[in-house]
């Protein structure tokens, strides 16, 4: 008796484990907003298709909190009368969803975990690049393994380097713009930030218009006027195309600044190819919500 005991309170236990293992693998592996669904395609054929991939790792919440971060700026742009945001987690995984876009914002972690490294989606998205479709890397999105420096750079201008670039964190104010569509109606904004700086950049910069400069105040060597000083910047493609790069993006709590927000709506458009109305895009915003958010523990 004992001896078809124990096969049969094995095969139980295996089949316990199977369940409960089936049963975690159904749950979805990052928790969604009310609201929000993950790649559901736009309605209208005629709609400018933006999508944004969120990595599913969060630091904490309020730091390095890329859905959030994605959420935030898919609201903002539906505000823009034919946009159509659409949200992927970590990849897409349907075929269609990068199918038709005009651009794509990546914001999830970058060097050896960087999402364009995995299987052939560097491959994937040269290929869009080389139809036009905007490209727009954010914070650590922006930092890729020496070895892939030179690919990412044709994609997007520059890239930051191990052993080359820096990182840090600190409080940086922006007050002046230049004259481009970008900076329509985008105010003065402060944002304590963890900046990716020192980034090497296409020979001579050729294709590169640096949009944003700020030094760390502990940096007595480096002006604000140097290549190094650079944390964003537009990239037209030699093929045609354009991509953004801000490497700003750590505290989820900066989208409270309007002329922030709108600096990277305004982005976002200029990539796809949407024109950018004289007083900016709208980006209202229920910042109480967002401070919410961001100082969760």
């Amino acid at each position: 008796m004992p001896s078809r005991r124990i096969p049969l309170l094995a095969i139980a236990a295996i089949v316990s484990s199977s369940l409960l293992r089936s049963s975690q693998a159904a749950e979805p592996a990052v928790k969604l907003p009310i609201g929000v669904t993950v790649e559901e395609q736009p309605v209208s054929p005629d709609a400018i298709k933006i999508v944004l991939i969120a990595g599913s790792s969060t630091h904490k919440p309020g730091e390095h909190d890329y859905l959030a971060g994605c959420v935030v700026l898919m609201n903002l742009l539906r505000q823009t009368p034919g946009v159509a945001p659409v949200l992927a987690i970590d990849w897409p995984e349907k075929p269609e969803t990068l199918e038709g876009a005009k651009a794509i914002v990546m914001l999830f972690d970058g060097g050896d975990k960087h999402a364009l490294l995995k299987g052939d989606r560097l491959d994937l998205i040269q290929k869009l690049a080389d139809q036009g479709v905007g490209l727009v890397q954010l914070h650590q999105a922006a930092d890729y393994p020496k070895a892939q420096g030179d690919r990412a750079r044709r994609l997007v201008g520059g890239a930051w380097e191990p052993g080359f670039s820096q990182r840090a964190h600190w409080i940086a104010t922006f007050q002046a713009f230049a004259d481009h569509p970008i900076f329509r109606g985008v105010t003065s904004f402060s944002v304590d930030d963890g900046w990716l700086t020192r980034l090497r950049f296409t020979p001579e910069k050729k294709g590169v218009t640096p949009l944003l400069r700020t030094v760390s105040p502990t940096d007595a060597k480096t002006k604000v006027v140097d290549d190094a000083a650079i944390v964003s910047w537009l990239y037209d493609r030699p093929g045609g195309g354009r991509s953004l790069t801000f490497t700003g993006g750590h505290l989820h709590k900066s989208f409270a600044e309007e002329g922030y927000r709108r600096f990277l709506v305004n982005g976002i458009l200029w990539t796809a190819g949407v024109a950018i109305p004289a007083s900016g895009a709208p980006v209202a915003l229920d910042t109480g919500a967002l401070l919410e958010r961001a100082n969760e523990k």
